[in-house]
C-alpha cells in the first residue's frame, strides 16, 4: 500500500463491513489490523484513526486494542484507557500488558487501578519466575517415570516435565500426545498441557516417523502433529499421504490444514504436487500459506515457478517477499523492485538482504 501509494478507505470499508459482529470468524479483520498498525509504523499517520475506531466500534477490539499498544505511541491511545478498563477482565488485562516496558501502558495505569493492579502482579509473577528458576530443583535430575507422572498430573511443574521429556527426545512422549491431544470432533483444540507436549515434540527428528505416519493416517487428535513431523522429516514414501492431506485440505478450502502438506511436499521437492500448488496459491485467501507455496514451487519447479516469484515481490508477507527476491528473474522491472526492496529502510533486514544479494549475482 506504500509503494503504490493507496488511501487506508478499503482497509477501513473491510473492517466496518456489515458482516463485521455477525461474522464469528476471528481471523477475518487480523491482516487488515496489521496493515494499519504498519502503515502508522511507516509515518502513515491516517491509518491511526481507522485503527482506533475498530478499537471502540469493532466486534474483535480487542486485537485492534492490541496493536495500538504495540505501537508504543500513547498520543494513539489517549482516553482508550477508559473503554479497556470497563470491557477488560482480570485475565483480558493480563494478556494485554507485554513483558517489555511499556509506554501507553505505563500511561494507562496512572490513570486506572485496575491497568496498575494487572501491571504489578505481572512485574511480581515475572520476579517469582526468575526465583523460582534459581532454586527449583533440576528436571535433569528426575528419571523418565518421574516426569511422565509429573506430566499426567497436570498440576504445578507439568508444564516443565514435559519439556524436559522433549529435550531428552523420549519416545514415551508420543504416548503421552495421545493421551493429552483432543480425540474427537467435538474437541476444539489443545489443553494447556497438550499445547505444552505439541512445542516439545519440535525438538523430535526422524525418531518420530512411524508414529507420525500412523497419526497423519488415523486422521485423529494427534494428525496435525504427524503431518507436521512428516513435512519437516518424511522421506519420498510420505509423499502420497502428503498429497493426499494437501487435496483433502484445498477441497475443503481449509486453508490452515494445507501448511504442514505443502511444507513437506516442498521439501521433498515433488513435482507431482505442483498442480496443487498452483491452485493452492491462486485460491487461498490465508496469508500465512502464501510464503510456503511460493517456497514449495520453488523447489518443486524453479521455471514454472518465475512468474509467481514475480509476482511476490509485492506481496504483503515478507516471507513471500524473502522467497521472491532470491529466485525472480532478473529483467528491467524486477531489477527496480529489487532495488527498492534492497534500500527501504521500513523493509525487514531478511527481504534487503536477498534483494541485495540477488542484484548482486
Amino acid at each position: 500500500m506504500v509503494d503504490l501509494e493507496m488511501p487506508t478507505g478499503p482497509v477501513a470499508a473491510h473492517l466496518f463491513d456489515p458482516s463485521d459482529h455477525p461474522d464469528a470468524d476471528e481471523w477475518r479483520v487480523d491482516l487488515a489490523l496489521g496493515v494499519l498498525a504498519d502503515l502508522v509504523r511507516l509515518s502513515r499517520r491516517e491509518a491511526a484513526a481507522p485503527l482506533r475506531r475498530y478499537a471502540e466500534e469493532g466486534a474483535q477490539w480487542f486485537d485492534a486494542v492490541v496493536e495500538l499498544i504495540d505501537l508504543e505511541d500513547p498520543a494513539l491511545t489517549l482516553g482508550l484507557d477508559d473503554l479497556v478498563a470497563a470491557r477488560c477482565d482480570e485475565s483480558d488485562l493480563a494478556s494485554l500488558i507485554p513483558a517489555h516496558h511499556n509506554p501507553v501502558i505505563e500511561a494507562w495505569a496512572a490513570r486506572q487501578p485496575r491497568i496498575a493492579d494487572a501491571l504489578a502482579r505481572q512485574r511480581e509473577a515475572g520476579r517469582a519466575a526468575r526465583r523460582a528458576m534459581a532454586t527449583a530443583p533440576g528436571r535433569d535430575r528426575q528419571s523418565e517415570a518421574e516426569l511422565l507422572d509429573l506430566a499426567r498430573r497436570r498440576g504445578e511443574g507439568a508444564i516443565s516435565a514435559i519439556f524436559e521429556l522433549g529435550r531428552r527426545r523420549t519416545l514415551a512422549l508420543l504416548d503421552l500426545a495421545e493421551e493429552l491431544l483432543p480425540r474427537d470432533g467435538h474437541d476444539t483444540g489443545p489443553s494447556r498441557y497438550g499445547g505444552a507436549v505439541c512445542r516439545a515434540l519440535r525438538e523430535y527428528g526422524p525418531e518420530a516417523l512411524p508414529r507420525a505416519r500412523a497419526w497423519a493416517a488415523q486422521r485423529g487428535g494427534c494428525a496435525d502433529m504427524g503431518l507436521s513431523i512428516l513435512a519437516r522429516y518424511g522421506t519420498r514414501q510420505d509423499v502420497p499421504l502428503l498429497m493426499d492431506q494437501l487435496r483433502d485440505a484445498l477441497g475443503r478450502r481449509e486453508w490452515r490444514a494445507a501448511a504442514s502438506p505443502i511444507e513437506g511436499l516442498g521439501r521433498l521437492r515433488a513435482g507431482e504436487a505442483v498442480p496443487l500448488l498452483k491452485s493452492a496459491w491462486t485460491e487461498s485467501t490465508y496469508a500465512f500459506l502464501r510464503p510456503r507455496i511460493l517456497t514449495a514451487l520453488t523447489r518443486t519447479a524453479p521455471h514454472t515457478a518465475e512468474s509467481y516469484t514475480v509476482e511476490g515481490l509485492w506481496d504483503c508477507e515478507e516471507g513471500v517477499r524473502r522467497e521472491a527476491a532470491q529466485f525472480a528473474p532478473v529483467t528491467s522491472e524486477t531489477r527496480i523492485r529489487l532495488q527498492r526492496l534492497h534500500h527501504d529502510a521500513s523493509e525487514e533486514p531478511g527481504v534487503r538482504a536477498a534483494a541485495a544479494a540477488r542484484l548482486a549475482a
